[in-house]
Protein backbone atom coordinates (compact mmCIF):
# COMPACT_ATOMS: atom_id res chain seq x y z
CA UNK A 1 0.00 0.00 0.00
CA UNK A 2 1.32 3.20 -0.79
CA UNK A 3 1.89 6.31 2.05
CA UNK A 4 1.94 9.87 1.70
CA UNK A 5 5.60 11.11 2.22
CA UNK A 6 4.18 12.70 5.84
CA UNK A 7 3.13 9.38 6.66
CA UNK A 8 6.45 7.47 6.05
CA UNK A 9 8.41 10.40 7.41
CA UNK A 10 6.25 10.35 11.26
CA UNK A 11 7.92 6.61 11.53
CA UNK A 12 11.42 8.40 11.75
CA UNK A 13 10.48 10.49 14.73
CA UNK A 14 12.51 10.31 17.67
CA UNK A 15 14.15 11.83 20.91
CA UNK A 16 17.75 12.01 19.95
CA UNK A 17 18.48 15.51 18.72
CA UNK A 18 21.68 14.48 17.01
CA UNK A 19 19.95 13.12 14.35
CA UNK A 20 19.15 14.86 11.98
CA UNK A 21 16.39 12.85 10.10
CA UNK A 22 14.67 12.39 13.71
CA UNK A 23 14.59 16.01 14.42
CA UNK A 24 13.40 16.64 10.48
CA UNK A 25 10.69 13.99 11.67
CA UNK A 26 9.82 15.72 14.84
CA UNK A 27 9.76 19.39 12.21
CA UNK A 28 7.14 17.73 10.10
CA UNK A 29 5.21 16.65 12.34
CA UNK A 30 4.25 19.57 14.32
CA UNK A 31 3.63 21.89 10.92
CA UNK A 32 0.16 21.59 10.47
CA UNK A 33 0.25 23.49 7.19
CA UNK A 34 2.86 20.33 5.82
CA UNK A 35 1.23 18.87 2.71
CA UNK A 36 0.12 15.59 4.30
CA UNK A 37 -1.39 13.76 1.33
CA UNK A 38 1.72 14.21 -1.04
CA UNK A 39 3.12 11.46 -3.16
CA UNK A 40 5.06 14.22 -5.43
CA UNK A 41 8.58 14.96 -4.90
CA UNK A 42 8.50 18.27 -6.39
CA UNK A 43 5.06 19.34 -4.46
CA UNK A 44 6.74 18.45 -0.93
CA UNK A 45 10.41 19.99 -1.83
CA UNK A 46 8.84 23.34 -2.96
CA UNK A 47 6.70 23.35 0.01
CA UNK A 48 9.88 23.22 2.20
CA UNK A 49 11.93 25.61 0.01
CA UNK A 50 9.45 28.56 0.11
CA UNK A 51 7.60 28.09 3.57
CA UNK A 52 9.84 26.21 6.32
CA UNK A 53 13.05 27.31 8.47
CA UNK A 54 13.37 24.07 10.09
CA UNK A 55 15.05 22.47 7.35
CA UNK A 56 19.05 23.53 6.75
CA UNK A 57 19.65 21.67 3.99
CA UNK A 58 17.69 20.31 0.68
CA UNK A 59 19.98 17.10 0.69
CA UNK A 60 18.24 15.99 4.03
CA UNK A 61 15.26 15.87 2.60
CA UNK A 62 16.56 14.40 -0.89
CA UNK A 63 18.33 11.48 1.27
CA UNK A 64 15.58 10.89 3.22
CA UNK A 65 12.82 11.02 0.09
CA UNK A 66 15.33 8.43 -1.67
CA UNK A 67 14.69 6.20 1.43
CA UNK A 68 10.41 6.96 0.86
CA UNK A 69 10.83 5.89 -2.46
CA UNK A 70 12.61 2.52 -1.63
CA UNK A 71 10.21 1.81 1.24
CA UNK A 72 6.91 2.82 -0.82
CA UNK A 73 7.53 0.51 -3.76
Amino acid sequence: MRRSFYHYILTQRGHNLHDPVEVFANDVSRDIMFPKHSEDYHEVADYLELNVNYLDSMDLFDQVWEKYVENNK
